[in-house]
């Protein structure tokens, strides 16, 4: 058993190697960081949505953006469009659950708000959905997503895509570079 855990924690450190020596990806994380600020200091928002464990990293990175970080301080305008239960399963029953991101984006977004889609394979429908709508309301967009970036690649101003086609890691990496964006965030907002 032993041998397993430090193949998983072995493999872990390897994507997160990967990362560090991907210079075009460092530099697309501190882009969307500089994005996001000004977007802050535009009274825009930040929208967060992903699947299962996508959404729940979804909804922790919204929490650290309008919770706190490091630092007390006023809240970011930041939330995850899946946390309103009843919203979901209502257009989830009524029209398609590929629609439950992008109906709300086009009822909610502004021009200037930033859209955040987690999807590790990259090719979540409801997530491809959002940003499209998202795009024809003049909202940024960026993929959280595994190598290749799937179907988000094409739609996404940004794309964030973890060389990795093992879910567990690319989730792993995925709360890190949110951690990391938001870490950014508050330290140069509020300075």
């Amino acid at each position: 058993m032993q041998e397993k855990i430090v193949s998983i924690i072995t493999e872990s450190m390897a994507v997160k190697n990967s990362l560090l020596s991907d210079g075009e990806l460092l530099r697309t994380i501190e882009q969307v960081t500089k994005e996001m600020i000004e977007a802050l200091r535009h009274d825009h928002r930040i929208y967060f949505c992903g699947n299962g464990g996508s959404a729940a990293d979804a909804q922790h990175l919204a929490a650290e953006f309008s919770g706190r970080f490091y630092i007390d301080r006023d809240a970011l305008p930041a939330e995850a469009l899946h946390c309103n239960t009843s919203y979901l399963t209502a257009v989830a029953n009524d029209y398609s659950f590929d629609l439950v991101y992008s109906r709300l984006i086009k009822g909610i977004g502004r021009k200037g708000d930033i859209l955040v889609g987690l999807s590790t394979s990259g090719n979540s429908v409801n997530i491809v959905k959002a940003f499209e709508t998202a795009r024809e309301k003049g909202m940024m967009t960026v993929g959280f997503t595994g190598r290749g970036g799937g179907k988000l690649k094409a739609c996404s101003d940004r794309l964030i895509a973890v060389p990795s086609g093992n879910t567990p890691r690319i989730q792993e990496a995925h709360i890190m570079i949110g951690h990391i964006i938001c870490e950014l965030v508050e330290q140069q907002y509020f300075s």
